[in-house]
């Protein structure tokens, strides 16, 4: 048989991405168990872990590993829209080895050195940037970031200007853009309370509801022209759709987090409009998702791909849309603000909008860049189980988070008088907390039945498909 390849080799470099990425990813899961059982057994793991480095760890390895599955899906993508290899694949490794490094070492300062040490050691009295939530990497760590991402973007930009443009290509690079030059606030960290809260919203909202927009669009756009043989032009149509609402209700929806900090009171009025529009973009995706599929001009032996697709617009809709809508107007933010509502937007939000599309363009990647167009049966078999194994863990986490949430508002933030406590209100979650840890553990399965599907072999009486080039594959 012909020696399977890549159409472009330097897509090959993505593999590396990929793989820190489910690592990473691994490690967030695990700590998040950690915290879910620190809520009911308070003493766990410490002094060694306490809630708050566990914490910083979960949030800090999500945004780490996600950023991984980013930059190796667009290095796999860039190449074969632009229909050219990459500008340089040895500095991409460079900078994948250089970023992993920076990743592990402040990993590591978390666990094993106390944070005001961190910081003291690191510079953060030359330039007060660490102790704020998401952003609490160290100078050099945020430092190193700006320096890949530049390196990142550069290598990038320079495919695509020596190659072909596509709607896909200039919106990916649009979001990657976007969220690098966004990364540029967490160093702006002023004395005035309002102001720093406002600048560390323009990261982590134009992060989350602006510029990965832009990214998942375009990664679930390329996954579903390939798996379902849908013209180009149709796709793209979707697409801009997609991103000019996602831009105009994300930018602006930005005000649903300036309600109570200070800023003037129109924001609540600008916030609460522009946010109950944002689920319009999600529910585009859906809309577009199935309407791809079901236009579809080929059946790709792919299909656990799809089921990624698919259920990235789904579950991205539910978490980023109906949950985030549910307390995104004042009046009701106004009780639910920092509860565990919150967490339940949080958590179904990147699960559906960010992890499974990372989840997809991987599972549409991998076999590509080991030989074959898809997996054999029995690995997709497992993957999908890993689909619905991980979505209904997580399914039973928002739940729990949402009837801890309303309980809690109830008993500590409606009465005028005679409210709970915060600790005694915490008391009285404890059964929503181990259905939380339930799902937790349910969750953890399927990522290890996600992992194990790497190696499933096919069946004694399967045989693999080959992506050899010049097929219909590589031509679409």
């Amino acid at each position: 048989m012909k020696i399977p390849t890549l159409k472009y080799q330097s897509q090959a470099v993505a593999k590396l991405y990929f793989v820190a990425a489910l690592c990473l990813f691994t490690g967030q899961i695990l700590f998040g168990l950690t915290l879910g059982l620190q809520y009911v057994i308070g003493d766990l793991f410490f002094p060694a872990i306490p809630f708050n480095i566990a914490r910083m760890v979960h949030t800090n390895l999500l945004i780490i590993w996600l950023l991984f599955g980013f930059m190796g899906a667009a290095y796999f993508m860039v190449p074969e829209e632009s229909e050219t290899e990459l500008w340089s694949p040895l500095f991409a490794k460079i900078l994948f080895w250089v970023f992993l490094a920076a990743a592990v070492a402040t990993i590591l300062g978390y666990l094993l050195v106390p944070y005001a040490s961190l910081a003291k050691w690191t510079g953060n009295d030359f330039l007060a940037t660490m102790g704020r939530e998401f952003l609490e990497q160290p100078l050099p760590t945020k430092l190193g970031i700006v320096v890949v991402c530049l390196g990142f973007l550069f290598n990038l930009t320079m495919t695509v200007l020596k190659g072909r443009k596509t709607a896909i290509s200039l919106v990916l690079m649009m979001g990657l853009w976007g969220l690098a030059i966004m990364f540029l606030f967490s160093f702006v960290n002023p004395d005035n309370l309002v102001r720093d809260k406002m600048y560390w919203w323009f990261v982590v909202h134009l992060w989350v509801e602006g510029t990965w927009e832009l990214i998942m669009a375009s990664l679930l756009a390329f996954v579903l022209i390939k798996t379902t043989g849908v013209d180009r032009e149709v796709i793209d149509k979707w697409m801009y759709m997609i991103v000019a609402f996602a831009l105009i209700s994300g930018i602006l929806g930005t005000g649903h987090h300036f309600y109570f900090i200070g800023l003037p009171g129109y924001w609540h009025w600008v916030g609460g409009v522009f946010s109950a529009l944002e689920p319009i973009p999600f529910f585009m995706m859906t809309l577009f998702a199935f309407n791809m599929v079901q236009r579809r001009r080929r059946e790709h032996p792919n299909q656990a791909a799809v089921l990624w697709a698919v259920g990235t617009s789904v579950i991205g809709f539910l978490g980023a849309g109906v949950w985030g809508f549910i307390h995104t107007l004042s009046s009701v933010n106004y009780y639910t603000h920092g509860s565990q509502v919150t967490a339940a937007h949080g958590h179904l939000a990147f699960y559906g909008a960010y992890v499974l599309v990372v989840l997809a363009i991987i599972s549409y990647a991998m076999p590509l860049i080991r030989g074959r167009e898809a997996n054999p049966m029995r690995a997709q078999r497992a993957e999908m189980w890993s689909f619905w194994i991980m979505s209904i863990g997580m399914a039973v986490m928002v739940l729990a988070l949402s009837g801890a949430g309303i309980l809690q508002v109830w008993l500590q933030r409606m009465p005028t008088s005679g409210a709970m406590g915060f600790m005694a209100t915490q008391d009285q979650l404890s059964f929503f907390y181990w259905v939380r840890i339930a799902g937790g553990v349910m969750f953890l399965t399927g990522l290890i039945t996600y992992l194990s599907s790497f190696f499933i072999g096919p069946a004694a009486d399967e045989q693999e498909v080959a992506a050899i080039p010049g097929s219909r594959l590589q031509r679409a």
